[in-house]
C-alpha cells in the first residue's frame, strides 16, 4: 500500500522538518505487522514529496494464534495490499509528530497552512466512489477518484487523489480517521479506548462534519455503546421540549424567559435592512427561523442557510416549505449542507452574513479557519455576529458559577473579548466593526447578548 505526500511550498524541502525525515535518507520503521519504507522520490525547492510504503507480512499477522484450521483464509486476503487501518496506524507511528501538530525546528511552519497533494492507492471503498468525495470535500480538500479495473469489471479499489491548503497535521488526520471509514473494517480489535483515539485524531473537525454519524459507526465497527458515546461527546447536548415536539437546546430554555432568540432574530433582520442587502447568507441556519423572517421582505432577493447538521436542515425545509407536497416553494430560498470552517462557492457573492450564535460552538482553534472562509475568501460586504455576553452570565440564577449557557459551548466572550476579537477581523481583512447590545442591558453586566456588525 502506497501513499504519496506532496507540497510546492517554497521552500518545498520543508516537508523533511514536517515530517522528521531526512529528504537524503531512506527510513525504514519496524512494525508489528510488518515493515515501513519512508522516502523523497523528489526533494527540490520547488516540489518535494514523501512516499510511505507499507510492506505487511500476512503470515506473520496470525502465527501463533491457535489452531492451523482456516489459516490459509487469514491472511489470503486484501488486507496486506490496500490502504486501511493498517496505514493508519502506519502513518501515526511514523509521522507521529506531524500528525500531533509539533515540529522541534519550525513550529511555525508546523501551524501554517500548506498546499498540499497526497495520493493514495489501492483505497478500498465499501460502497459508491461517491464516498470519497463526501468524506474528504467537506475537510477542504479537492478530490480525484480513479476506480482500479478488477478481471471482470471496476472493482471496489480506487486511486485517491487530494489536493488542498492545509495543516499537514489536519491531512495526516483526515487520512488516519477515514481510510479506516471508507474500508468499514479495522484488524485490531475496537476497544473502549477507540473514542479517546477518534476524539483525539478527529474531534476538531469531525463535530462539524456532514458524515458524522456515518464516519463514527465505521470506525467504531458499528460497536453501539462506543458510537452513542463519541455523539454524546461530539453532538450538541439536547433536552426534549414536549410542548413544541421538537429538541430543545438547554441555551433556548435558560434564556426562553428573555425571548432573547426573537429579539436575536429582529435585531438581525433590522441590521441587514439597514446595510441594505438583498442577498443573504444564514451560516448556522438551525431550523431556519432568520429565513422564515426575512422571506416575509422582498426587498430580500436571494436567501441562503448553511449548516452541518442535517436534522436541522430537515426542521427548516419543514418551517420554509420547501418539499412540502401542494405547497408553494419560495425560489428566492435554499438550503445547503455544509461546514463554515472550508471554503464553499455554493454561497460566495452573497451581499451579507448572519453568524447567530455559531461562534462559540467552535474550537477556538478553528476561529481563524472561518475567518479566513468568511472575511478572507467570500467577503460579503457586511457580516453580522451574535455571541453570549459572558458579562451577563450571572444574572442567570440557575446557571452555576463558570458554567456556559450550552454544554457544547467552547467559549463564552466577555463584552472586551468580543471587541478585541472583532477587532482584529477589521484590521486584518479591512472591515469596520460596530458593536451592539442585544436584550435588555444591565447597568454593570451589560446586554445578554452581543452583536457586531463588520462591514467594508
Amino acid at each position: 500500500m502506497f501513499v504519496s505526500i506532496s507540497t510546492t511550498h517554497r521552500p518545498a524541502t520543508d516537508l523533511g522538518f514536517l515530517l522528521m525525515k531526512h529528504p537524503d535518507r531512506v527510513h525504514e520503521v519496524e512494525l508489528a505487522f510488518g515493515r515501513a519504507v519512508v522516502f523523497f522520490p523528489q526533494a527540490q525547492e520547488a516540489r518535494c514529496e514523501a512516499v510511505l510504503i507499507l510492506d505487511i507480512d500476512p503470515i506473520g499477522l496470525v502465527r501463533g494464534r491457535g489452531s492451523a484450521e482456516g489459516l490459509l483464509d487469514q491472511y489470503v486476503n486484501d488486507r496486506p495490499y490496500v490502504a486501511s487501518s493498517f496505514l493508519s496506524v502506519a502513518l501515526n507511528r511514523v509521522f507521529r509528530s506531524a500528525m500531533a501538530g509539533t515540529s522541534r525546528e519550525r513550529q511555525d511552519l508546523a501551524a501554517m497552512a500548506l498546499p498540499l497533494e497526497i495520493i493514495v492507492t489501492p483505497l478500498p471503498v465499501r460502497g459508491s466512489g461517491d464516498l470519497v468525495r463526501a468524506l474528504f470535500e467537506p475537510l477542504g480538500w479537492m478530490v480525484e477518484v480513479e476506480r482500479i479495473a478488477g478481471e471482470a469489471g471496476p472493482s471496489r479499489y480506487v486511486r485517491a487523489r487530494l489536493a488542498g491548503i492545509l495543516r499537514l497535521a489536519d491531512a495526516l488526520s483526515h487520512l488516519y480517521v477515514l481510510m479506516p471509514v471508507l474500508d468499514d473494517d479495522k484488524h485490531y480489535w475496537i476497544g473502549d479506548d477507540e473514542v479517546e483515539k477518534l476524539l483525539a485524531k478527529g474531534g476538531a473537525w469531525l463535530q462539524t462534519h456532514p458524515k458524522r454519524e456515518l464516519v463514527i459507526r465505521r470506525y467504531l465497527k458499528r460497536r453501539g455503546a462506543l458510537v452513542r458515546a463519541a455523539l454524546a461527546r461530539l453532538a450538541p447536548e439536547e433536552v426534549f421540549d414536549g410542548e413544541s415536539g421538537r429538541t430543545a437546546g438547554a441555551e433556548d430554555i435558560l434564556e426562553a424567559p428573555l425571548r432573547l432568540h426573537d429579539l436575536r432574530i429582529e435585531a438581525v433582520a433590522a441590521a441587514l435592512t439597514t446595510a441594505g442587502a438583498s442577498a443573504v447568507a444564514d451560516l448556522g441556519c438551525g431550523e431556519g427561523k432568520l429565513l422564515a423572517r426575512l422571506a416575509r421582505d422582498q426587498r430580500f432577493t436571494r436567501l441562503i442557510g448553511l449548516d452541518a447538521s442535517m436534522r436541522a436542515l430537515e426542521r427548516a425545509a419543514d418551517r420554509l416549505k420547501i418539499g412540502r407536497i401542494g405547497a408553494t416553494r419560495d425560489e428566492r430560498i435554499s438550503l445547503l449542507h455544509g461546514v463554515l470552517t472550508y471554503r464553499d462557492a455554493r454561497w460566495q457573492g452573497v451581499d451579507a452574513a448572519a453568524l447567530i450564535e455559531v461562534i462559540e460552538h467552535l474550537d477556538p482553534d478553528r476561529l481563524p479557519a472561518l475567518a479566513e472562509v468568511v472575511f478572507g475568501a467570500a467577503r460579503p460586504a457586511t457580516v453580522i455576529v451574535t455571541t453570549p455576553n459572558a458579562d451577563h452570565n450571572v444574572l442567570f440564577p440557575t446557571l452555576a458559577a463558570g458554567a456556559f449557557r450550552h454544554p457544547d459551548h467552547r467559549f463564552e466572550w466577555t463584552r472586551a473579548e468580543m471587541q478585541a476579537w472583532a477587532g482584529t477581523i477589521a484590521s486584518r481583512y479591512g472591515y469596520r466593526a460596530v458593536h451592539s447590545g442585544i436584550g435588555d442591558a444591565h447597568p454593570e453586566f451589560g446586554p445578554p447578548t452581543q452583536m457586531a456588525v463588520l462591514t467594508r
